[in-house]
């Protein structure tokens, strides 16, 4: 977490703990409210293309209800909109531990996965996803085409081209 918001961030848990034992302890299977409006607040910076302040919220959510499965999703979105698709991978499995049948987690997963150039990971979540819908689905058919998209080598910040030698 970010120390910018870490002891807000405690206080917040702190004054809805009690919220959340409550829900626990009756059964209730409901996201703590809290969660939900910080995860609005998540969507609302994404769509703004403010990624930073998206993770920030998101993260709140997910400490607040850390059931809160698209919370995990919307953190691994706002990595993506980072161009980091190794860390959007891990919270997409962290919604995936909470439901290992999220379509959106499987194919977010499965996207991520190929950006980062691993196709046999990603066609094992196409194959769930198939497995999953049985019938058309959108989801299966979006991750496809990033399967069927080309290669593409991803260069290093420090790699340099070699500069052509010219003879006089």
């Amino acid at each position: 977490m970010r120390k910018s918001w870490a002891i807000p961030l405690f206080l917040l848990v702190a004054g809805t703990a009690s919220t959340v034992a409550v829900g626990a302890a009756g059964g209730d299977d409901a996201i703590n409210p809290q969660s939900l409006r910080l995860q609005a607040i998540g969507d609302a910076a994404l769509a703004k293309q403010q990624p930073a302040a998206a993770i920030d919220a998101y993260e709140a959510a997910a400490a607040v209800d850390p059931r809160n499965g698209r919370a995990f999703i919307g953190i691994a979105h706002a990595y993506e909109a980072q161009g980091l698709p190794g860390k959007a991978v891990r919270f997409y499995r962290e919604a995936l531990a909470l439901d290992p049948n999220n379509l959106a987690a499987l194919e977010g997963q499965g996207k991520a996965l190929v950006a980062r150039g691993a196709r046999a990971r990603a066609n094992l979540n196409l194959v769930r996803i198939k497995t999953l819908c049985k019938t058309d689905c959108a989801a299966a058919k979006r991750l496809e085409v990033a399967l069927a998209a080309p290669v593409v080598a991803p260069v290093a910040s420090a790699e340099a081209a070699k500069p052509a030698v010219v003879k006089n």
